[in-house]
This record gives structure tokens, C-alpha cells and sequence, in this order.
């Protein structure tokens, strides 16, 4: 489970001031609403505060999870730049100032919401869906890799088979004999070996090219 969380607050001093200088909500209201690092810190959990990338880079090996607070439009840059560091659950700090309106699209790479005015509970609740969100989301794009990275080999084998049927004079299902046999032989895998022969040959054509222009 959760224990410790990096926030990256944009918006601390525009909270503070607004706050202080507030008078539309009476003293009852504005005890109602929570700061992001005080109520994590209420909550048990330990709480890095980052305002750069180098800052995040150094704290980021030690924490379970991120929390902006951040205005919309800033979600996905700060998203970009924790995840080239580490992949790690991500949650969005709302209040007035970072969701100041129903018009604010949700960005779709983050894992929940936290709210400045939720209780304890609904907190936990939160992060406990948001962290089997975070794996569901982790799990679909590991799938969507393999599915992709899978594609780009098929690509270079089929490239690789119609180039031998060119060739070799052979069938297609002679040529995937070729491959298999090949990257046996080689100790190497079909698709290596098929990178290799596509890779060669059009290196022959771009000189045979640059032979009959000269």
C-alpha cells in the first residue's frame, strides 16, 4: 500500500494568499478544505515536496506515488516529466484553484482524485481505486507494447519473405522455411534475421540507384 507520495505544488503561494485574503468564506467554510502536504501528513503518509525535475529526480526512488496540484493544463507536462523518471501511481489535487470549474476536462494519464474537502475514508477509498487503476492502466500499455512491438517484427519478416520470393524464385511458405532455418543456424531470431536481409537489400538498391544516375 501506499506510504509515501511526491507533490508537486504549483499553486502553494496563490493558495495561501487566496486564502488569507479571502473574506467570502467565514471561518467554518475555510476550515473545511485541507492543503495537499497537511492532509497527506494527517493521513500517516510521508510527504516530499518537488518543484523541479532535478528535485523529483532525487526524490522520486523513495516515494509510492505523485500528487499534483496543478492547474489542468499542466497535468499532462508534469505527468510527462515524472514518468521519463518513473512510472509510478498519479493522483490530482482538486480545489477551486486546480479545478475551478465543470468545464475542466479530467486528463485521462491520471490514476484519482483527491479533494481538498474529503474525509479520511473517502481519501483511502481514492487512493485504493486509484492504485488498481494505476496497474490496470500499467498492465494495458505493457499489452499494447507487446502488440505493437509484435506487429513491427511481423512487418520485418514479411518485407524479408517477399524480397527471397523476388530473389530466390521460392513460395512464401518456402521463404518463412529460409527465415526459421536461418535464424536457427545463426542462433538469432527470425525477425533479426529478417531485419538483416531487408536492411541489405535495400542498401543494394539505393546503390544500384546511385550507380545508373551517375
Amino acid at each position: 500500500m501506499l506510504q509515501s507520495f511526491i507533490l508537486i505544488d504549483e499553486l502553494k503561494a496563490t493558495r495561501s494568499a487566496t486564502s488569507s485574503s479571502s473574506t467570502a468564506l467565514n471561518d467554518s467554510e475555510r476550515a473545511v478544505e485541507s492543503l495537499p502536504d497537511e492532509m497527506l501528513k494527517d493521513l500517516g503518509f510521508r510527504v516530499y515536496a518537488a518543484s523541479t525535475v532535478k528535485e523529483i529526480s532525487f526524490i522520486i526512488p523513495k516515494v509510492d506515488a505523485v500528487l499534483l496540484s496543478v492547474s489542468p493544463d499542466q497535468v499532462e507536462p508534469w505527468r510527462n516529466r515524472v514518468f521519463a523518471l518513473k512510472s509510478l501511481p498519479l493522483f490530482w489535487w482538486c480545489d477551486k484553484l486546480t479545478f475551478p470549474s465543470h468545464e475542466c476536462k479530467v486528463d485521462g494519464g491520471i490514476d484519482g482524485l483527491i479533494g481538498s474537502t474529503m474525509t479520511a475514508l473517502e481519501v483511502h477509498c481514492a487512493l485504493l481505486l486509484g492504485v488498481n487503476h494505476y496497474f490496470q492502466r500499467t498492465e494495458w500499455q505493457q499489452e499494447r507494447e507487446q502488440l505493437l512491438s509484435k506487429l513491427e517484427e511481423r512487418k520485418w519478416v514479411d518485407q524479408a519473405k517477399r524480397i527471397l520470393c523476388e530473389i530466390k524464385g521460392i513460395s512464401e511458405a518456402e521463404s518463412y522455411d529460409f527465415l526459421r532455418k536461418q535464424a536457427m543456424n545463426e542462433r538469432k531470431r527470425m525477425v533479426d534475421v529478417a531485419t538483416s536481409i531487408v536492411k541489405v537489400y535495400q542498401l543494394l538498391q539505393d546503390q544500384n540507384q546511385g550507380g545508373r544516375k551517375r
